[in-house]
């Protein structure tokens, strides 16, 4: 089932958007799908599951933040260019079960100038839970989300989602599991080592945030490939990583400016630093809200770097819904039949999500895939 943007939710409308425990309002907004050619509407939520009611063990809310208000914080511009996933070599076939066609847009504003100097301020904040996510980032915060009202805010907004879904060709959602909202990369301690070593996502679709001034940083750049994961991981075989002939640094206007990837699909890193410096970068999550499209998740990576307390229940939610909304397609679209198998294979696919998801949780800890540099 494929779905196009038809009279997607537009831009900023200066409302106060809120999402938590203590102030939960409705996310439904009127649009209009188009699914196979059937015309959808009614009401759609700005995140794929609502943000939980209560935060898990040992999560507390910063004190004596502003309230994110998109018509202040927010100073959405398009991108000048959209390149393709054709455009990197993969096949046409392997395109059609992602999330979009789209691989990477090309740097555009997302924060206005006080927005950003509030998420520098949160960021700063939440340096103190800093973590290493295994041998691949040094210093990241995860879960910011559950302790920052205003990133939260920002995270699950509705104005940027629909800016992104018309920036990525289809309907998208704030990813639905909170610890991939508002993940905050930091300065290594040492300059040379890669802030985030070369890899492919563990989510589908990303907007890559600086969060410091690019300009007053040494090194540190933000770099993807020009080539498919299968050419990055051949690389990896032998010992190398991408040439920089085939890789792409994208200039970035200034704080609060972002690019929209397709994290699962575009290898990328963020370089090492050639001096000590304050080096911050934000990467928010997205889902399509096409059920029917491939998860593209390798949560099991998770396992070791996100709290038990929060991840298996977050991970079961989004195995859960990505499973319900195959079972509705079922319930709405499958005609009758007179072939078991037909059907059987229908339900084995329906279920796919969530039974994979309960056989990693079950098989424990596996170790952490990138490729290097």
């Amino acid at each position: 089932m494929s779905i196009e943007p038809s009279g997607v939710v537009d831009g900023a409308t200066g409302h106060h958007e809120s999402h938590g425990p203590e102030d939960t309002p409705s996310r439904a907004r009127v649009t209009s799908l188009r699914c196979s050619g059937v015309t959808l509407s009614g009401q759609r939520p700005s995140v794929a599951i609502p943000f939980p009611a209560s935060s898990p063990p040992g999560f507390e809310w910063l004190e004596n933040e502003v309230v994110f208000d998109p018509g202040r914080h927010l100073a959405l511009e398009e991108p000048t260019e959209i390149v393709l996933l054709a455009e990197l070599g993969y096949a046409q076939e392997e395109i059609a079960r992602t999330a979009t066609p789209v691989a990477a847009s090309s740097p555009f504003r997302i924060l206005s100038d006080e927005g950003a100097e509030v998420l520098l301020d949160v960021a700063r904040h939440l340096e103190p839970f800093v973590m290493p996510a295994s041998d691949r980032i040094e210093r990241v915060v995860r879960g910011g989300c559950y302790r920052s009202r205003w990133l939260r805010d920002l995270c699950l907004s509705a104005d940027l989602a629909a800016h992104l879904s018309k920036i990525y060709r289809t309907p998208v959602a704030p990813h639905a599991m909170p610890h991939h909202l508002g993940h905050l990369n930091y300065s290594p301690t040492t300059i040379g080592t890669g802030i985030d070593k070369w890899h492919h996502d563990t989510l589908p679709l990303d907007v890559v945030m600086t969060v410091t001034d690019p300009a007053r940083v040494a090194g540190g750049r933000f770099d993807w490939f020009r080539g498919t994961k299968h050419e990055a991981a051949e690389l990896a075989a032998q010992g190398e990583t991408p040439s920089a002939e085939r890789v792409v640094t994208p200039e970035f206007g200034g704080p609060g400016w972002g690019i929209a990837l397709h994290g699962n699909m575009v290898v990328h890193r963020a370089a090492p630093l050639t001096e000590m410096c304050e080096r911050i970068s934000m990467v928010n999550g997205y889902v399509a809200l096409d059920t029917e499209l491939d998860a593209q998740s390798r949560t099991a990576d998770l396992i070791g770097v996100d709290p038990p307390a929060a991840l298996y229940g977050e991970w079961a939610r989004y195995a859960a819904w990505q499973s319900a909304g195959r079972l509705r397609t079922i319930i709405d679209q499958v005609g009758w039949t007179d072939d078991p198998e037909q059907a059987a294979t229908e339900l084995d696919r329906a279920i796919e999500v969530a039974r994979q998801a309960a056989a990693e949780m079950r098989a424990g800890r596996v170790e952490t895939h990138h490729y290097g540099g």
